[in-house]
């Protein structure tokens, strides 16, 4: 496509964010960030619809010069980026819906807030220049920043400052491998970078690490995730529908873009580390989960556990695992972003998260309880629901790999079914005994409106994930031969270096 069709879904909810500045009463903020909201998710639609499933090359492709010496603006999808493209811009509509009734200071301000972090995060995915990821990276924690520590709960600065400093501190390495990529590589174009430049063994070990401190600590891996179960807890409903669906896909995405491609020796070197740093989130997260007795903090934990799945299935480097890291992220997207959905809508009636609060609901809320029910059981990876497939997927590659990495990583599934339907079954279930609940009313057609279509893509995805596996598998195939080569190629060069020394 000649026409720039992503940097318009990457730059419209800007033109959002100015027209709330024009007109800032707060019912016009609501409407203006719905309607860009939706108009951007339009757009990714026909991205999407536009995408050639059999290219495994990026696609949509713009590029202006920008800062010169090899800094461009180059913009782009592939098999990888594109599905988190559309899940970022299908999210925020239900995000602005989420914060009609919720949100009633500074309106005005906490639309532009949520704008601006759409442009930042449809950015880090079409971005094929370093620069370019790294600016957009970074600036998408301003907003967020913002979101907690303004609209956020009682010790909201604490955390809005812990997820600032956590992130910042891990990205400026990534800062500093990239300086070192240009001053190798004379660019900093991606694609150039992945297909074209080769780095020294010795390099890509240092270049790995500096990349994994930021990824780590986005996606977040064990031991750098205590930033995430505050954040979840301060922020408001939307922030954590956004942070979980999106932002922690983030350093995921990072390990597919940037360590297989580009850094296949470390990859290969350091993937026992991933391997067990993944097992110990997804079993002791999970166990922590279950001590939990406030309902976020307990959801967040399990999206820890959750993102062990997504790096163990990335580094079997083995296509079941790759695709199903892929999916398992977009799958989480959606479920995790519906579960935090669900505690904001018991949070608005009862203003607690306290799982002791509650009890009975089905009595009171049975239409509540069954959408609540469906987003459960897919966390848990339920057969028929889209956890499922990428718990399985994940799994199966690592059972290639190493049967011992997916023996340890099944308990988690069964933890998993602990922690899930132990706050199901108190929140749901049992006698209607609290005063404060018998006047509870049933979900309101705008929130049947914001979880109804989630329940659709949970099930519809379990069920038939073919449109996702169409637009995936080519990439994936791709980066997998692409790492096996490079592999190959740096091996070559140490036995051609061994049989010189031994020469010598």
């Amino acid at each position: 496509m000649s026409f720039p069709i992503l940097s318009l879904c990457t730059f419209v909810p800007l033109l959002g964010a100015a027209a709330i500045l024009l007109m800032p009463s707060a019912n016009n903020a609501r409407w203006i960030a719905l309607a860009t909201t939706v108009l951007v998710f339009a757009l990714s639609l026909v991205v999407w619809a536009n995408f050639n499933n059999a290219n495994s090359g990026f696609q949509m492709v713009e590029k202006l010069n920008w800062l010169g010496g090899g800094i461009s603006y180059h913009m782009g999808v592939d098999g990888i980026s594109m599905l988190f493209v559309v899940l970022t811009a299908g999210l925020m509509p239900f995000c602005i819906v989420a914060s009609w009734e919720s949100v009633q200071t500074r309106v005005a301000e906490y639309m532009i807030a949520f704008l601006v972090l759409e442009t930042m995060m449809i950015g880090v995915f079409c971005a094929l220049d370093l620069v370019l990821f790294y600016v957009l990276f970074e600036g998408g924690l301003i907003p967020m920043f913002l979101i907690i520590g303004i609209w956020g709960g009682k010790r909201r600065v604490y955390a809005s400052f812990k997820f600032f400093l956590y992130t910042f501190i891990g990205s400026v390495l990534m800062l500093l491998a990239i300086m070192s990529m240009y001053w190798y590589a004379g660019t900093t174009d991606i694609d150039t970078l992945i297909n074209g430049v080769h780095f020294p063994a010795a390099m890509q070990t240092w270049l790995w690490l500096a990349f994994f401190a930021s990824f780590a600590v986005k996606m977040p891996m064990w031991p750098v995730h205590t930033w995430l179960p505050d954040a979840h807890v301060e922020a408001p409903t939307a922030g954590s529908v956004i942070l979980a669906g999106i932002m922690l896909k983030m350093g995921g995405y990072g390990f597919l873009r940037f360590s297989l491609p580009m850094f296949p020796s470390a990859t290969e070197m350091f993937a026992p580390l991933v391997f067990a740093l993944s097992v110990i989130a997804i079993i002791y997260t999970s166990l922590v989960a279950l001590a939990q007795e406030d309902m976020k903090k307990l959801i967040a934990y399990s999206s820890v556990a959750h993102m062990g799945f997504v790096t163990m299935g990335i580094f079997t480097l083995n296509h079941q695992g790759v695709e199903g890291g892929i999916f398992q992220m977009l799958s989480h997207g959606v479920v995790s972003g519906a579960l935090f959905l669900c505690v904001g809508v018991v949070y608005d009636r009862m203003h607690t998260r306290d799982i002791a609060a509650y009890g009975g609901l089905v009595s009171r809320m049975p239409l509540y309880a069954a959408f609540f029910m469906v987003f459960t059981l897919a966390n848990v990876g339920m057969p028929g629901t889209s956890g499922f497939i990428g718990e399985f997927l994940t799994m199966l590659g690592a059972f290639l790999h190493n049967s011992w990495i997916a023996i340890f990583s099944a308990t988690g599934v069964i933890l998993s079914a602990a922690y899930a339907l132990y706050l199901y079954r108190r929140v749901i279930f049992g006698a209607l005994v609290k005063p404060s609940l018998k006047t509870m009313k049933d979900l309101t057609p705008r929130e049947i409106a914001l979880l109804a279509p989630l329940v659709v893509i949970t099930i519809l995805l379990g069920i038939y994930p073919k449109p996702v596996f169409d637009v995936t598998t080519p990439a994936v195939a791709k980066l997998i031969a692409d790492n096996k080569t490079a592999l190959a190629m740096d091996h070559a060069k140490k036995v051609a270096e061994i049989q010189k020394r031994a020469g010598q």
